[in-house]
Parts: C-alpha cells; structure tokens; sequence
C-alpha cells in the first residue's frame, strides 16, 4: 500500500515543482516594454508677448469750469462730438460784465485827464521856478501829484484789463482738440466760479494706455523705450479677440515705485485717428518677449509635472551584446527636466532640457518610469492596465 501512495506522489511533487520554477521564472522575467507613441522636437520661430493688463486714457482730459460766475445763457456744441481749439461751448451772462468794463474804461479816461493835468500843472511850476517867481514847496506838491496821477493810471489800465478777462471768462472755449461729453448744465443754471463742473474735454488722437509693471521689468522697458518696433506692443481690446491693427510706443514711466506694491506705471501711446479707443476703456497689452526666436518647441501634452517642476520622456535606442548570436536592440525611455517657456496653442516652448531632434513620448508616458523599456506603436487607452481595458 505505501508503494502505491508513494507512486503517486512522486508525479504530484514533480508537477508542483515544476510550477513553482515556472513562477520564479515569471517573476525574474522583466516586465515587456510598454508601447508609446513619440514626435520628434522641432526647432522654430516662436514668437511670444507677455500680457498686461493696461486702461485706456486720455492724454489730455479737462474738466471745464467757469471761471466767473452766473446764468448759462449760450450751449454752442452738440454732446460727444469732436470740438476743435478754441471752439465758443458754454456762454454766461455777460451783460455785467460788458458794463463793469465800459465802467473801467471810464476811470481810465478820467485818470489819464487827471495825469494831463497834472503833467501841464508841474511843466508850468518848474518854468515859473527857474524865474524864481513861486516857491520850491509848491513845485515839489505839483510833482507829487502828478505822480499820484500817474499811479492812478495803471490802476485804472489795470481794471479795464480784469473787467475785460472776466467778460472774456463768460464765453468758455474749448481748452484742447477733442470729443465732448455729456453736459452737465442746460441753459438758466447758475454755476459758481471755480465750483460747478460744465463738461469734459478728452483728447483722442493720440491716445495712451497704462499698464503697471514688476519693478523687476523696469529695465527692459526703458530698453524698449528707446529701441521698439512696430510689433513690439499690440493691443487687444476688452472683447479679449481683437486686434487693434495700431503700433503702440512707450510714452512715459512713472518717476517711482510704488514702494508697498513694487509695481511702476507705464504709459504706451497709439494712434487712434479713428476713435476705436476710448478713454476708460479696459484691454490687454501684449509686449514682445524679448527671449522671442529660435526655440525647441514640443506638444504640451508630453509635458508632466511632479512637486511644482515639469519633466519630459525622450526615447534611447540602445544595444546589448549577446554571447550567441546578433546584438540585441532595445528602446528605453529617459526622463528630462526641462524649463517651459509659454503655451503656442497645443504646443510649448522649451527653454532648456531637450534638444531639436530628441524623440518625445507624448502618449502611453503615464505607466513609464526612467530607463524602462518602450516600443513604438499605439499607447494603450487611459486607465486600462497591460494594452487591457481595466475591469470594473
């Protein structure tokens, strides 16, 4: 009896054995290479701006306030059109201004009389004095009077010009070229000399916009200030897709940092001959990278990022001798930093950690790991495990 459980247990453990080296053999194989798919990484002409968010305003923006005050009798303008220098706008009642300059005037004839008088007065006082026929005191009152004659004069030539610079006040001129809003007066309201707000004037042509920079920046746009083209600055307007079509200038920069922001303000200027741009309105300026031109650019969907830095699989053809037989060619996948520059639509600019010509893994990177083994073909679909979809 025990020879024939021995007889069959011998096959058994033979069985057994032989899977567990088959096992071990499993395990000790490496893992096949996993398929993905590459694309090689060009070399071109990246062009790129950085963005700011600037406002548009007017270069010239003026409040208009009466300098005298009064009635508005005369609105010589049509609200939010373009009005020219010098243009009549508002008009005050002038009539007491008329009457205080033709009264001004009066006392001027009256004290340029006096002055005659005083001049023939002294003339014959200081013939009659050389005669020794009158005494010096009386000569020397006929002198001070002809010199108070004289100051009373141009005080009146100084009346006559302030009632004239107030009748001038009373009809209110356009300051600058520009277009004017909403009146903020009708005809019959008083306004107060200095106080009460007619209307504004808003240059247009040309026209700037503010953007605040870093003050890490500063120094390139002073560079930019002195050397820009015409593609160095464009402006997107408040829709966020369109183009205004004009080159824009650096205009100015501010004196200072603000010291609680580190931020400066920079004005650019465009033409706007015709009146897109509005004073207040809101756009984005986009400047020029100065770091534009030849770069290595790569699909972003290759691009990984790990703990806040971003990595890239290229392939490596590599080849293994062998004891017998042909040498054995393998591809592996290697894992490389790299320092992104901006997104150009589904692709990104690659400042440092590829080359042009390396072979880029842009699917079936998910499962890789540094130096394993890749073949080329189609990447399995997202979340299935071996080329499998996964199991639920």
């Amino acid at each position: 009896m025990k020879k024939r459980y021995i007889f069959w247990l011998a096959p058994v453990a033979m069985l057994a054995w032989a899977s567990c080296k088959d096992k071990t053999a499993k395990q000790d194989a490496p893992p096949p290479p996993t398929p993905v798919n590459v694309t090689e990484a060009l070399k071109g002409d990246a062009v790129y701006y950085d963005q700011y968010q600037g406002t548009v305003v007017s270069l010239n923006n003026v409040e208009l306030r009466s300098q005298v005050s009064g009635f508005i009798t005369g609105i010589y303008f049509k609200e939010g059109e373009v009005v020219q220098k010098g243009k009549p706008l508002y008009e005050i009642d002038k009539r007491k201004f008329q009457d205080a300059l033709v009264q001004a005037q009066a006392n001027l004839a009256n004290a340029n009389a006096n002055l005659v008088k005083a001049q023939k007065d002294l003339d014959r006082y200081n013939m009659l004095l050389k005669n020794d026929a009158v005494a010096r005191q009386t000569v020397d009152q006929a002198t001070a009077v002809y010199e108070t004659s004289r100051g009373q004069v141009s005080v009146a030539k100084a009346a006559v010009a302030s009632a004239r610079t107030d009748l001038s006040y009373a009809t209110i001129t356009a300051p600058v070229t520009g277009r004017i809003g909403i009146s903020q007066v009708r005809l019959g309201s008083q306004v107060s000399a200095g106080t009460t707000l007619l209307n504004t004037v808003s240059s247009e042509n040309p026209i700037g916009v503010d953007v605040v920079i870093n003050e890490q920046d500063i120094n390139r746009f002073y560079d930019l200030e002195k050397s820009s083209t015409d593609s160095t600055f464009k402006l997107v307007l408040s829709d966020g897709v369109t183009f205004y079509k004009k080159p824009g200038k650096i205009l100015a920069i501010d004196r200072g940092v603000n010291n609680q922001t580190g931020s400066i303000k920079v004005r650019v200027q465009f033409p706007n001959d015709q009146a897109i741009l509005k004073d207040g309105m809101s756009a984005t300026l986009k400047v020029l990278n100065n770091k534009s031109g030849d770069r290595v650019i790569i699909p972003y969907k290759a691009v990984t990022e790990q703990m806040g830095e971003f990595f890239v699989f290229v392939t490596k053809d590599t080849t293994m001798k062998q004891k017998e037989g042909a040498d054995k060619r393998d591809t592996i996948a290697l894992q490389r930093k790299v320092i992104l520059g901006p997104r150009l639509s589904d692709k990104v600019v690659i400042m440092t950690g590829i080359n042009a010509g390396d072979k880029v893994i842009t699917d079936g990177f998910q499962r890789l790991r540094d130096s394993g083994m890749v073949t080329l073909g189609a990447a399995p679909a997202p979340g299935a495990a071996g080329g499998k979809p996964a199991k639920k």
